[in-house]
């Protein structure tokens, strides 16, 4: 199935192109500049090269069909450090002139970078960023194209107490902009499903987590949820283990990667369950849209699609259209993606009026015969 896809434009953000004898000089550029930026080096890349991979593909099969505007991707790696995407932001907007921006991929730096991006009105769309206060900042060019923590807790946290059975729960967070509002979210729903979780935290920075893991296997609990990212979650769970804790172990998006596996290894993560509000194409579907983005993807990059890669794909499909229906100024763009209602891979892709996405479903997976595979809708899932 060929994608015939094309993406977002702005004389601003790209060589113009010479201007036919007697015509306009305001003639449309022949190249523009879309940008992407995440952690693509750092310790939690795994999460952000595959929606990297989405973005790419779009651009690449556009760039395939010769347009008379050609897109060039643009990679920033702000390896999930604030300060540093702060400052790519600006390179990218001052010496770059990107038209817009598939990123920032995580929640701390989404925050730092917003602004900057709001000031210079640029349109962003995140395929990652799930803290939920992002979107009460009144912001007008930032969107997301995935349902936020307020709805990926509380949906987790359902299907703690119910799919899971769970009465008695740790609750654990890495300290991060990420991590914590997510724990949070799922220990006050837990709350409401009559469940008393225990809390406590753990810095990701630090490898022994002793102290945590202690008060873990004194409360023995039925579960235990870890709000964080799959470098610490892998790492949490294995000393869980060998410290002879067998609850169940959960975690949300941030820990969806085989590096949870690779961390905890095989054994210990057997059974591990992680929710997220991405939709992974897994091997076995049958949709035929689906089915053509991942097959393109294995094609392109010798591999399955992963976390948020049908994300980033559908985030640098909304810029595509905005080009292909004659949108080719920042603002411009802005105003379209408003306007957008697109059955993407992932979802319906439709923003509300404070940049979220419309879709609010949340799927969980599982670990199993060492790999990560789908057990459907947080609603419906049951355990393997």
């Amino acid at each position: 199935m060929a994608l015939t896809l094309g993406l977002a434009a702005c004389s601003s953000g790209g060589t113009e192109a010479t201007p036919a004898e007697g015509g306009s000089s305001a003639a449309a550029p022949s190249t523009v500049k879309l940008g992407f930026m995440g952690d693509l080096t750092g310790a939690n890349a795994g999460i952000v090269i595959p929606p990297r991979n989405g973005a790419k593909l779009v651009v690449d099969e556009y760039n395939k069909t010769n347009p008379a505007v050609k897109i060039e991707l643009v990679e920033y790696d702000s390896q999930a450090d604030p300060s540093k995407a702060v400052a790519l932001a600006q390179q990218a907007i001052k010496t770059d002139k990107i038209v817009g921006l598939i990123g920032p991929a995580f929640s701390g730096e989404s925050a730092q970078v917003a602004p900057v991006l709001e000031e210079a009105k640029l349109p962003s769309i995140s395929a990652s960023a799930t803290n939920a206060a992002l979107a009460t900042n009144g912001w007008k060019y930032w969107h997301r194209v995935l349902p936020s923590d307020s709805i990926q807790g509380p949906g987790i946290g359902d299907f703690i107490a119910t799919g899971v059975g769970a009465k008695n729960v740790f609750v654990i967070d890495d300290k991060s902009e990420y991590g914590k509002p997510l724990a949070d979210a799922v220990k006050a729903q837990l709350e409401t499903k009559g469940v008393k979780p225990t809390t406590d935290s753990l810095d990701p920075a630090e490898s022994d987590f002793s102290s945590v893991v202690n008060k873990v296997a004194a409360a023995k609990p039925d579960a235990i949820f870890f709000g964080g990212y799959y470098a610490a979650g892998g790492n949490l769970l294995k000393q869980l283990r060998d410290k002879g804790v067998t609850a169940k172990f959960l975690s949300g998006d941030g820990s969806l990667d085989k590096g949870l596996i690779d961390g905890a290894g095989a054994d210990n993560a057997e059974g591990a369950l992680v929710g997220c509000p991405c939709y992974i194409a897994t091997p076995d579907v049958t949709d035929a849209k689906v089915k053509a983005f991942a097959d393109a993807y294995k094609a392109a990059y010798s591999a399955d699609p992963a976390i948020y890669a049908a994300e980033g794909y559908d985030a640098a499909t909304v810029f595509v259209d905005a080009i292909k229906a004659g949108n080719t100024t920042p603002d411009k763009i802005n105003e379209f993606i408003a306007t957008v209602d697109l059955a993407g891979v992932s979802k319906q892709v439709k923003f509300e009026a404070n940049g979220e996405v419309s879709a609010k479903d949340i799927y969980i997976y599982q670990v199993k015969d060492g790999a990560i595979g789908l057990l459907g809708k947080a609603t419906e899932a049951k355990l393997g």
